[in-house]
């Protein structure tokens, strides 16, 4: 027979906005049980950063997370900054530095931050259970959770499940389950921050670059990313697509300046006043900058193809044209695998912004990944766990 433990409120999934949702409630004398499928905790906190966990970012506005409602994550990333976060981190002494906009990294190990999470919790006296499937969910006034081993029970259930991205590190869609068995809407997820995929024709130039990176301008509408841009074999990743593919439907187009705060009409036609007699390509490369491999797949490479000096206003023109408002339509992504994170998921207009509870189910909390909040490239997501768990966790 199973043996029976009752809490004061279960956190499921040991990831960052759970270990948050839980140590902070922990703190606050609340007797918390978290509970984890995995062997590990934290199993995306530690790939994350190359490694080395992009923690959090100096700024993170609302409005640099998407969601179906633009103001949700409002109420919550005010009450918990990343200053909050990155106090933690200094009390634990964690070295970290900034990386380009904004972005924070630990200098050493993304474990270090997992295991400072685990310290808290421990200081706090929360249960870990690792390697604990939930087997069933009901609720009668409190939550009662059966595991192989026992039913647990307590009035506040927190599910910090997250999305269905890097499944290979357990992702599963066991948030959208339980929000449909409590009659709790989600929107659509999809892959997000993910690599995209190509056809023909553009395909067979981007394989043929796979591995050459460039700094670019990734835009659809008035939104645009400058950073890095890499081709693959399948068609184009590096943080300004993974940026950009956040911002695009299927079906959609967007635009990649090669050139970015340069004039690429105006470099053409003075490289061929000054050096009229070298190679299109060459110019590409040399008066452009562009990558080499780049400049040879943009320009053509046969002995006959004419030098810049002969090559008209209008085709420089059109080629100016494609290196900064190059149009490309994907034919998909590179899937959840991928996918650094989940667009969609739990739909906010049946949570508290406040509290992240569902307002037609007291007690039930959707944390982290698993709600309709995505939020850019560069430590915003974690920033979310941080700030949605804390709400939570002050909550229940």
């Amino acid at each position: 027979m199973r043996r029976r433990e009752h809490y004061d409120a279960l956190v499921i999934g040991a990831g960052a906005a759970g270990l948050m949702a839980a140590m902070t409630a922990a703190r606050r004398g609340r007797r918390v049980l978290l509970l984890e499928h995995g062997e590990a905790p934290g199993a995306k906190i530690l790939i994350s950063g190359g490694g080395r966990c992009n923690f959090t970012n100096r700024e993170t506005p609302a409005a640099r997370f998407l969601s179906a409602n633009p103001h949700f994550a409002k109420s919550a990333l005010s009450r918990y900054r990343p200053a909050d976060f990155i106090a933690l981190v200094d009390r634990h002494g964690i070295a970290w530095h900034e990386k380009t906009l904004g972005q924070l990294f630990c200098d050493g190990s993304a474990r270090q931050i997992v295991e400072m999470l685990l310290a808290e919790c421990r200081q706090a006296e929360v249960t870990l259970r690792l390697g604990t499937a939930v087997q069933e969910i009901r609720h009668d006034g409190r939550f009662h959770l059966e595991t192989a081993a026992a039913v647990v029970s307590a009035p506040a259930l927190v599910i910090a499940t997250g999305g269905l991205s890097i499944p290979k590190l357990g992702a599963t869609g066991f948030a959208y389950q339980i929000a449909a068995q409590f009659g709790v809407a989600t929107v659509r997820p999809e892959p997000a921050l993910v690599p995209l995929c190509f056809e023909e024709p553009e395909l067979s130039l981007m394989r043929g670059l796979s591995g050459t990176a460039t700094e670019i301008v990734a835009s659809r509408g008035k939104t645009g990313f400058r950073e890095a841009m890499l081709f693959t074999h399948r068609g184009l990743s590096g943080p300004a697509i993974l940026q950009i593919s956040n911002y695009l439907q299927a079906g959609d187009a967007f635009t990649v300046d090669l050139l970015p705060g340069q004039d690429a009409r105006a470099l053409l036609l003075a490289a061929k006043r000054a050096r009229p007699r070298i190679a299109l390509r060459t110019a590409l490369a040399e008066q452009l900058r562009l990558p080499q491999r780049l400049a040879q797949a943009l320009a053509p490479e046969e002995e006959s193809a004419p030098p810049i000096g002969e090559t008209s206003d209008k085709t420089l023109s059109a080629l100016a044209e494609r290196l900064q408002r190059w149009c490309l339509t994907p034919a998909g992504t590179e899937g959840f695998a991928k996918a650094e994170v989940t667009r969609g998921g739990i739909d906010t207009a049946g949570l508290s912004s406040k509290t992240m509870e569902v307002t037609a189910v007291p007690g039930l909390h959707f944390i982290g990944e698993a709600v309709d909040v995505t939020g850019w490239l560069g430590g915003y997501n974690f920033q979310w766990a941080w700030a949605s768990g804390f709400a939570a966790g002050q909550a229940v």
